[in-house]
């Protein structure tokens, strides 16, 4: 499975998580069986290079999450202390990211 982040820089190891709006870059997640398989970059959530995401995290709920929903994309938001990749990825293990709802 995919799973896209929008962070504020392309340093994986020191970015955070960031509004769609102020995203430097979209770190790309292939996440399979509880384990980070590999992670890429993508300027966009279009052009993540891969056919399908299954996930997308967001920084808070208040982001316009429509573009995601038209295309089949569960829409999660993470919850305060949740900012490094890593952080966010171990929040997605145990169910602890909240649901995007309106």
């Amino acid at each position: 499975m995919y799973i896209a982040i929008p962070l504020n820089s392309n340093d994986f190891k020191n970015a955070k998580i960031s509004k769609i709006a102020d995203a430097k870059v979209w770190a790309i997640i292939e996440f399979d069986e509880g384990v980070i398989k590999s992670i890429k970059e993508a300027p966009t959530w279009q052009e993540s290079g891969v056919d399908w995401l299954d996930f997308v995290v967001l920084e808070n709920k208040y982001e316009n999450i429509m573009d995601f929903l038209n295309e089949g994309i569960t829409v999660l938001v993470r919850r305060q202390g949740q900012e490094s990749i890593d952080e966010i990825i171990e929040a997605f293990k145990f169910k602890e990211l909240d649901e995007a709802g309106f």
